[in-house]
């Protein structure tokens, strides 16, 4: 384990850097506060200034035109997107991209990854659920049909920035305990999008699979492919929450020092400065089981270096990331005292965002009792 970065990924951090410094803190409407304000799709304009700076293939091999960069470098990009809240599907993309790069067919890769990798194409994934180790949890069934295509029938509610996207990865259970991961143009015959609405207030959709028709060069069956794209997202979303909590630290450690009560700033005094200081430690433990979980992934070790697999690294990240930014943005809706609740502040946009963070694909308690089974099950191992 090395959490030392190497020159291309802080050469990535800064082009994110230089990308995101153009979106403005406050320039996101608040749907849930503000009838009519929904936008019908992401950021594109952003979307085009990622693809110039080459990071939206940052994960995609040079074979395919892209950065060839691992989960680590994408998690570093992450995490500054998160910092001005950038209404973007770059970790769905990204991680959809991983996925196919390491479980799709040839013929998939060359259909989807060049574009993937120019902005040309934009992937997302039906990826919200507990955990992605038990199969039985897909709401959406798979059978191979006489004739040769699979077949994908079921619900499958909250999926992120499906209006918007060319292609959706969508997991489904074959009934005989495995999963698989199919690749679906949004315009599939059978596949409708229904419009739901996140914690956050975004448009997320509701996907219903009709007899939709895969043919078997769009569906990853190989072992491992499902559960890999989840970790990814799931590491994936640690790293949101660590960049959101980041940014909410330092805007209110710049309002209590500037917010003044008997005639001194209130960041001086004991009190606040303990509970700063407490958010402070969470943010580092955040990031430290968030390095942690991005380098097993990028090891592929299965385990290798330490008792638990991969899965136990991701784990106690998401319970970390899950109930570290909750007390981050709390504490600073309690520092900002009314202000933080004032819509044209944008405190009350990252609370929202991070409540979403904190929830999605499973709370700290579902991690908890993953990694309670895994603890267990070595233990009897």
């Amino acid at each position: 384990m090395d959490f030392t970065f190497t020159e291309e990924q802080q050469a990535a951090v800064e082009a994110a850097r230089a990308v995101f410094s153009g979106v403005a803190l406050d320039g996101v409407p608040s749907p849930a506060l503000t009838p009519g304000a929904v936008a019908d799709d992401f950021d594109r304009p952003l979307w085009a200034r990622l693809a110039a700076s080459d990071l939206l293939g940052l994960v995609v091999s040079e074979e395919y035109g892209g950065a060839g960069l691992d989960a680590i470098a994408l998690c570093l990009v992450l995490r500054e997107a998160a910092k001005v809240l950038a209404r973007v599907p770059l970790l769905e993309h990204c991680a959809t991209a991983l996925a196919v790069q390491a479980h799709g067919s040839p013929r998939l890769a060359s259909a989807l990854l060049p574009g993937a990798g120019s902005g040309q194409l934009v992937l997302t994934a039906a990826a919200h659920g507990r955990s992605g180790h038990d199969p039985a949890e897909l709401a959406v069934t798979a059978r191979r049909d006489t004739d040769g295509p699979w077949v994908l029938d079921g619900v499958q509610t909250a999926v992120p920035w499906a209006h918007g996207a060319d292609w959706i990865a969508v997991p489904a259970h074959t009934g005989e305990g495995t999963a698989v991961l199919a690749l679906l143009p949004r315009g599939a015959e059978g596949l409708t999008l229904a419009d739901q609405f996140s914690t956050s207030g975004e448009r997320f959709a509701e996907l219903h699979l009709d007899g939709v028709r895969v043919p078997a060069t769009h569906l990853m069956d190989s072992p491992g492919a499902w559960e890999r794209l989840h970790q990814l997202l799931t590491t994936g979303t640690c790293a949101l929450a660590l960049g959101l909590g980041t940014a909410v630290l330092a805007m209110t450690s710049q309002y209590t020092g500037k917010r003044e009560q008997f005639g001194f700033p209130v960041a001086t005094f004991q009190a606040v400065a303990v509970q700063a200081a407490d958010r402070y430690i969470d943010l580092r433990a955040m990031e430290a089981t968030l390095w942690q979980a991005a380098w097993r992934i990028d090891a592929a070790t299965g385990g290798a270096g330490g008792p638990l697999p991969a899965a136990g690294d991701i784990a106690v990240a998401k319970i970390w990331a899950a109930e570290g930014v909750r007390r981050v943005v709390q504490t600073a809706q309690h520092l900002h005292g009314g202000f933080g609740a004032d819509t044209d502040y944008p405190l009350h946009r990252y609370h929202a965002w991070a409540k979403q963070l904190e929830l999605q694909l499973g709370p700290a308690a579902a991690h908890e009792e993953a990694l309670g089974d895994l603890l267990a099950a070595h233990a009897l191992a």
